[in-house]
């Protein structure tokens, strides 16, 4: 081969690009190598075990907030799908309040009432321009600023309110919950594919069919039935005071309730002003029109407004939820026993396997937010106008 058809070959422009790319990616892995090999031989010198060997062993301590049960006896693998269980928890509800927040806010602050408007926008100010970790902190001292627990609030006569959480009576199931569990089950997949046929009914014939009343009268009244025809098959634990603490039933930490408000207070202002900037991109002779047809206010937000906005505000509405699901791990603060609280901090110092416990951790938290940012990019497809890429 010629000096001339080498350099043929080199200066087309395919050729170049694998050329380069090989070499970036055999740089990236050469780098890859010798930090894995400088980390190892760091390691052995110091006597530091290295391997997952360790989430075998006893961990050793209790965690205050479990789902699952849990004693000091388990092992670190346990202690680890406790705090992920209780990061999922806080991630899911938080993401639940910050949308009711959010949509209520954003909405009033395009409100004709001037007292509302500006309550809105004060809210909004006043929230997101303090940093996160404040907020948390501040629910939790006040929460701590309730009455002790010998001289716990009650209220709605089995309900307990004292610094220590939220006291309430616990569910017992008996036999024959198994069917009434079923029966929601099904009464909801009922709900998703009846919607999803008269959503393509209206399409087609223009016919609006009352979903919700329908959906809503289903999950409703089968559960009900299947419940009753039960036998009512569950029992009630009630907490009691006995002694310095109360017995039985179950309760909501403090630390739970300040991670929930910090959270959801928090990114609901943000999601406000993505929702109120989602409705303001929709042309106002989109309301026009529809008003002119005869349509209620109220039916032309919800049929009109709404579902061209959401095309505005799915994407950023993503990103919200994922800064609250990592904003999660700020519970350490207050000693909310998440993943990072748990394993990724009691765990790391009995065992100083950092490397291998900050790798799970960082490996759950990018797990949980690419299934966060699947779903959600699922979601924006099916709300994008037919024909747009």
């Amino acid at each position: 081969m010629t000096f001339q058809a080498l350099r043929n070959i080199f200066f087309d422009e395919k050729v170049r690009s694998i050329v380069i790319q090989t070499l970036v990616l055999g740089v990236i892995a050469l780098g890859i190598y010798f930090l894995i090999q400088t980390t190892t031989y760091n390691l052995d010198k110091r006597g530091i075990d290295t391997g997952f060997e360790f989430l075998k062993n006893p961990a050793g301590y209790d965690i205050s907030l479990t789902l699952i049960p849990y004693t000091a006896e388990d092992t670190h693998l346990k202690a680890y799908f406790v705090g992920l269980i209780n990061t999922l928890t806080i991630a899911v509800t938080g993401c639940f309040l910050a949308t009711i927040i959010g949509f209520t806010i954003g909405i009033i602050r395009l409100s004709s009432n001037w007292l509302f408007r500006n309550f809105a926008y004060a809210y909004v100010e006043a929230t997101r321009n303090v940093p996160i970790l404040l907020h948390i902190i501040f629910w939790y001292t006040v929460l701590l600023g309730l009455p002790k627990i010998k001289e716990a609030v009650m209220f709605l006569k089995y309900f307990f309110l004292s610094n220590r959480g939220i006291y309430s009576p616990a569910p017992v199931f008996q036999e024959g919950m198994g069917l009434v569990f079923t029966s929601i089950i099904t009464s909801i997949i009922f709900a998703i594919f009846f919607n999803i046929w008269a959503k393509k009914k209206q399409e087609t014939s223009g016919i609006q069919l009352p979903v919700f009343l329908i959906n809503s009268g289903v999950m409703i009244f089968l559960p009900t039935m299947v419940f009753i025809f039960q036998g009512m098959p569950i029992l009630w634990d009630h907490p009691i005071l006995k002694g310095f603490n109360f017995k039985g039933g179950m309760v909501i930490r403090p630390e739970f309730i300040a991670m929930l408000i910090g959270l959801g207070v928090y990114t609901g202002s943000y999601i406000a002003e993505i929702v109120r900037s989602g409705i303001v991109s929709v042309s106002k002779g989109q309301r026009e029109a529809a008003l002119a047809l005869g349509l209620k206010k109220n039916i032309v937000m919800k049929l009109v407004v709404v579902p061209q906005a959401l095309r505005v505000i799915i994407p950023p509405l993503t990103n919200q939820y994922l800064n609250l699901t990592k904003n999660s791990s700020l519970g350490i603060a207050i000693g909310y026993a998440d993943l990072v609280h748990g394993f990724g901090g009691i765990s790391l110092n009995q065992t100083g396997q950092a490397i291998e416990i900050m790798a799970m951790v960082m490996a759950t938290y990018l797990t949980i937010s690419l299934t966060i940012s699947f779903f959600m990019n699922l979601y924006n497809k099916s709300v994008q106008f037919k024909g747009n890429t």
